[in-house]
């Protein structure tokens, strides 16, 4: 059936005469179309088959049943733990309306009940389109109730994916300020057609240096891996893919957008990270890429995401991917189509709407030094990271002014833990027992946030600011190429420990300097990379010192230490998956260090807290931090200190990246 809700358009026009909206549910397709768009979903695999926008097909030319395809969803949702894609035995329909602001719009459903035959369980996904717009708005959502198998799995991932093949995009965007070509061929969009000139490193991760001719190997890396495109979830907006009019039939510009308008439904807070684009153009609704914790589906699950924005726009002759993507930021926040989300929500099971949310507020007394300050709400009870802990819990954050005010509207009624912690500042704030009354603003008045101590602090090394980014290959622009990527972004075999730290790290407070003399990974062992294939065990890899004079004064009349260390990733021989093997020695991993040869008891860093950071191109990751307490007598005056931290020796899969120390005295 069709419904033609206004008038008829031909394609190709340059000025739109009429507006209408189709809506169209036949035997084999589900479709949405205005005057500028077409989206086309097939019922037998969900896929959506065809896009069309301004006339332009967006997906190109299919080499097989999983090329050119796209936005979809796909989860691993079962105990299966594959990467499941609802098809022909799913629910399609369509529903049609008109908003508050009359203005027309349909939506197409999938409803895939029991998927990989699991009873109970469902999965779900809504596509909405207005007839005024070349966005369509998106929601997904798992059900899971089954009272004789409680637990199910975990949730390891559930996103979106828009799949075009072909050389019609040039460029992949993860934010404002990084933007890179497209490798020609991109191995990631089809590895078994479309590999070119390329060598498998790691997953998803292909040395492409000898290509001739090669946008990205002449302007961003050697390398090329889906994980330099990954970007954490704090400050990010918009993602896409560019097309500059190289491969467009007018040469005009096309930009296709994922549009983060909301990030409540996430978890895991603004140290988040995951994949974006790296040729596919992702919507990563839940992942543990980088080692977050991911939710598990027990009986009573019942989560709905959303909402994003699939986004189209159109630029001129010679435009460029900044005016495309500022256009498609105007939409990122919270108050953009409210009122439709609330016009939808009969159609979208557990859509929280405005009725349903509140506000809340406070003055915040910063300590001094605080910088780029956030406040966070989040699950109750739980650190900000494990808000997967709580299933039905929403995450709200606010990027606190140097005033210290903070406000923070449309929260989800109910109760949450505030947690604030800014740059150059050691520790968090934390405060439970938020209240958020639906129609309501909660006013916390004003809040007292005394930065930790433990005494005099004698010397910090880095900044505390949850990412390993101010040590060598870290944030440090890349020399080499014209685009200057920071240099974590690049595979991590680019950079040869070895080679750079010959004698291994001997940091010397108040002379060394961090960006060159501290590596951003400290490894149990280094190798396994395309040019070091062997696996190097030496003292000068898993053990770093760190030296520091300290004079009489320093010491006089203290007689406790606190040596402070921020962990702003770890990985543990459980890598991302936060699974125990009691086959595995390191699963939990035995952190220690030596303070002029006496040595501290271990800190035991859990598998549960283990990331992938090290190896996927990322400097921020899941938080750890722990306070080592000895007396003074280990440490010497007028003298210089030797602190030695250790990993395990000749332990592989080990590795970890400090955010800060600090060293105080009482």
């Amino acid at each position: 059936m069709m419904f033609t809700l206004l008038g008829l358009y031909l394609l190709g026009l340059s000025t739109v005469v009429t507006a209408f909206l189709n809506v169209t549910d036949s035997n084999g397709t589900l479709s949405l179309q205005n005057d500028r768009v077409l989206f086309v979903m097939n019922k037998t695999t969900s896929y959506m088959t065809k896009v069309i926008f301004d006339g332009v097909d967006l997906l190109g030319t299919p080499v097989d049943a999983t090329s050119a395809i796209g936005p979809y969803v796909d989860a691993i949702l079962t105990p299966k733990q594959d990467n499941y894609v609802p098809g022909a035995t799913a629910d399609y329909s369509v529903v049609q309306g008109v908003d508050s602001f009359g203005i027309a719009y349909g939506g197409m459903i999938m409803s895939q009940n029991q998927p990989e035959g699991i009873v109970g369980e469902v999965f779900q996904q809504y596509w909405f389109l207005r007839e005024t717009e070349t966005s369509l708005h998106a929601f997904s959502r798992i059900a899971y109730h089954n009272s004789s198998v409680p637990f199910l799995a975990d949730l390891q991932d559930i996103r979106t994916l828009f799949r075009p093949h072909g050389y019609l995009f040039t460029h992949l965007s993860t934010k404002k300020d990084f933007y890179v070509p497209q490798p020609r061929p991109n191995p990631a969009i089809d590895v078994s057609k479309d590999l070119g000139v390329a060598t498998l490193v790691q997953d998803t991760t292909w040395y492409i240096g000898n290509r001739s001719n090669d946008p990205f190997v002449e302007n961003v890396a050697d390398y090329f891996t889906k994980y330099t495109m990954s970007d954490t979830y704090r400050y990010h907006t918009v993602h896409g893919l560019f097309a500059d009019g190289t491969n467009t039939p007018d040469n005009s510009t096309i930009g296709a957008w994922t549009i983060y308008n909301t990030k409540d439904t996430f978890f895991g807070g603004p140290t988040y990270s995951d994949l974006v684009v790296d040729g596919l153009l992702y919507n990563y609704i839940q992942s543990n890429h980088h080692g977050d914790q991911t939710p598990n589906i027990t009986d009573g699950f019942d989560r709905t995401w959303g909402p994003a924005v699939f986004h189209l726009n159109h630029g001129a002759v010679g435009g460029s991917l900044q005016d495309l993507q500022e256009e498609a930021e105007s939409f990122a926040n919270n108050t953009y189509a409210h009122q439709f989300y609330d016009d939808i929500a009969r159609h979208v099971p557990g859509y929280v709407t405005s009725a349903q949310r509140g506000s809340w507020k406070a003055q915040i007394q910063l300590p001094e030094g605080a910088n780029n300050t956030i406040a966070i709400l989040s699950a109750p009870g739980y650190d900000y990271q494990d808000n997967v802990f709580n299933t039905s819990a929403y995450q709200y954050w606010y990027e606190v002014g140097s005033d210290g005010s903070a406000c923070i509207d449309r929260i989800k009624a109910g109760e949450y833990r505030l947690t604030i912690y800014a740059d150059n500042i050691f520790g968090d704030y934390v405060q439970e027992g938020i209240m958020i009354t639906a129609g309501q603003e909660t006013n916390s008045g004003q809040i007292t946030w005394n930065a930790e101590s433990a005494g005099t602090e004698l010397w910090r090394l880095g900044v505390p600011d949850k990412s390993a980014g101010e040590y060598k290959h870290g944030n440090h622009p890349d020399p080499n190429h014209p685009l200057h990527p920071p240099e974590y972004r690049i595979y991590w075999g680019a950079y040869d420990y070895v080679n750079d730290f010959p004698n291994g790290v001997n940091f010397k407070i108040g002379e060394s300097d961090e960006a060159n003399d501290f590596n951003y990974i400290q490894w149990s062992v280094f190798g396994g990379s395309l040019t070091r294939p062997e696996i190097v065990a030496d003292p000068t890899i898993n053990n770093w010192t760190v030296s520091f004079d300290l004079q009489e004064q320093d010491l006089a009349n203290m007689s406790n230490a606190t040596l402070t260390i921020q962990m702003a990733g770890v990985s543990t021989a459980a890598g991302n998956t936060d699974v125990f093997n009691n086959k595995t020695k390191y699963s939990n991993l035995p952190f220690v260090v030596a303070i002029n040869d006496n040595e501290l008891e271990p800190w035991v860093i859990p598998y549960y807290r283990s990331s992938s950071c090290a190896i996927r191109s990322a400097v921020t990751c899941y938080q750890n931090a722990h306070k080592f307490t000895f007396p003074t007598s280990y440490l010497q005056s007028n003298a210089t200190n030797n602190m030695v931290l250790s990993l395990p020796y000749n332990a592989t899969s080990i590795s970890v990246m400090y955010d800060a120390i600090r060293l105080e005295v009482q």
